[in-house]
């Protein structure tokens, strides 16, 4: 469960990013969908402490994202839009392995489970392979497997498709929303948005509707076309 507070988002120079948000997502499946600067991806990196409220407050599980910090970044985990922003090992098997090294102190064994991870996502014939020889809908899967290896028990990913192709959106498209995990999708791809149990239409730092997508993309359509 994740809860919103009165959560607010300032700049250092006082300027509002997103205006004070209360809200509790309990579904399993939850898209956050508007326009580029309207605050939606601040309002997702919120859910695991990439950023903090200036006022307000979010808890995960009842865990508070500022005053556990560490335990929310352990329950949470975040896949940006560009894959090669969290991709920093040399080779596929070592950027999973790099998010084990808490979990699997032996190094046989954290091997062995990052073998395991790439395995999941159809990636074990890759172990070896540079990251940037991988296809981006490669690297997308790598970096979803790399943050799902440490099984957190929330998702939460940034525009994970907006650099794919049409195969590859509908291939991570598929893959989010068949994991076990709580997921929540920051997306322009309205397909992709309709297909969650909630969707959040974020406009100018508010949150403007709350409820069934089908209804929420409606909205953000008809707000958009009276832009």
């Amino acid at each position: 469960m994740i809860s919103f507070n009165q959560a607010a988002v300032a700049a250092h120079d006082g300027a509002t990013i997103l205006h004070p948000v209360s809200l509790t997502l309990t579904e399993q499946r939850v898209s956050i969908i508007g326009a580029n600067g309207s605050g939606k991806s601040t309002l997702a990196r919120l859910i695991n402490g990439l950023v903090e409220p200036s006022a307000g407050s979010v808890t995960v599980r009842e865990l508070d994202t500022v005053t556990d910090g560490a335990a929310v970044r352990r329950a949470v985990g975040f896949v940006f839009t560009d894959p090669s922003a969290q991709l920093i090992m040399p080779t596929a098997i070592e950027d999973v392995e790099l998010s084990l090294r808490r979990e699997h102190r032996d190094s046989g064994e954290r091997r062995a489970a990052a073998l395991s991870a790439l395995a999941r996502f159809g990636l074990d014939g890759f172990a070896e392979r540079s990251v940037h020889a991988l296809s981006g809908g490669q690297q997308q899967l790598l970096a979803i497997a790399t943050v799902l290896a440490t099984d957190p028990q929330i998702l939460v990913t940034d525009e994970p498709t907006t650099l794919l192709d049409l195969r590859n959106t509908r291939l991570i498209g598929d893959l989010l929303l068949g994991l076990p995990q709580q997921v929540v999708i920051v997306t322009h791809n309205l397909e992709l948005a309709e297909r969650a149990d909630r969707t959040l239409v974020v406009e100018q730092g508010r949150v403007v509707f709350d409820g069934a997508p089908a209804a929420a993309i409606a909205h953000y359509r008809a707000s958009a076309a009276s832009a």
